[in-house]
């Protein structure tokens, strides 16, 4: 269905732009994602999409996009035109890309979470305790999907991974990688425990150089907060720590940076474990 929104009292309208902030995507369970790079991930990733925008004078300067919205029309969802006022009102990025799409947030239960129906899941499991930086974020959930983690547990205290910046980094991850959300420490460990998940902590306190440890498979990798890494009772509950070896001149890397090159080393270790079978 096709209709015009004209007004910015429009209720679906006002609807879409309180996904803006976090307590309204956290009441509906909805966020917002832009661009038709994205929209066409969630169609490819059978993503919830509850309805989409699209700028009024955009479908006719655009032939893909006309293709786009075809698809999205025959799968039954609604598509909104707005004036280029309104629809700039909704967009986050300062060069709008003419569509936006609402999605409903995946809600996963322990049993989807920890038993992936996914052949192609390694077994390994991300564990980000209390990161806030949204760049960060999005980067490190892009990474983690791209090395074919089971999925990424985000501890209390993490920040909004549907925020719009995280969703832009993320780049269609959030399509993909299971999220898992637990409310303490103590919660985390346990289900970790609970799936025999061998517990890494990255961090410089009694740690081992990252390449001498087994990062092969059924791991629970744990990054930090950007300012003040993991929580103690993250690190005391780890099986093993392990650090990634710089100049003394240098004091951290990046969380992101860290991660990846972490997460990568997984790989790294798997494609040779699987070469000498």
């Amino acid at each position: 269905m096709r209709k015009n929104i004209e007004s910015a009292n429009n209720a679906i309208f006002k609807t879409a732009l309180g996904l803006q902030k976090k307590k309204q995507r956290e009441s509906l369970s909805q966020y917002m994602i832009e661009g038709p790079n994205l929209i066409r991930e969630a169609l490819e990733n059978r993503a919830e999409l509850l309805r989409i925008f699209v700028r009024i004078d955009e479908e006719k300067r655009s032939p893909e996009l006309e293709g786009l919205l075809n698809e999205i029309q025959r799968q039954g969802i609604d598509i909104y035109f707005l004036s280029r006022k309104l629809f700039e009102k909704l967009g986050e990025t300062i060069t709008p890309q003419g569509i936006l799409g609402v999605v409903k947030k995946p809600n996963y239960t322990e049993e989807d979470f920890f038993h992936p129906l996914s052949c192609q899941a390694n077994g390994n499991m991300l564990v980000l305790d209390r990161l806030q930086d949204p760049g960060n974020l999005g980067t490190i959930l892009r990474t983690a999907d791209a090395a074919g983690f089971q999925g990424v547990i985000l501890c209390k205290g993490t920040g909004d991974v549907f925020a719009p910046k995280v969703v832009r980094s993320a780049a269609g991850a959030l399509f993909r990688l299971p999220l898992f959300f637990t409310n303490s420490a103590e919660e985390t460990i346990s289900y970790l425990h609970k799936y025999e998940k061998r517990i890494l902590a990255a961090t410089m306190q009694n740690s081992q150089v990252y390449y001498k440890v087994n990062l092969c498979g059924n791991i629970g990798l744990i990054i930090g907060n950007e300012g003040n890494g993991i929580c103690q009772e993250l690190i005391d509950a780890a099986d093993e720590t392990i650090c990634i070896p710089m100049m003394k001149s240098t004091e951290s890397l990046n969380a992101a940076v860290a991660a990846g090159i972490l997460i990568y080393e997984t790989v790294r270790q798997r494609s040779l474990d699987n070469s000498e079978q």
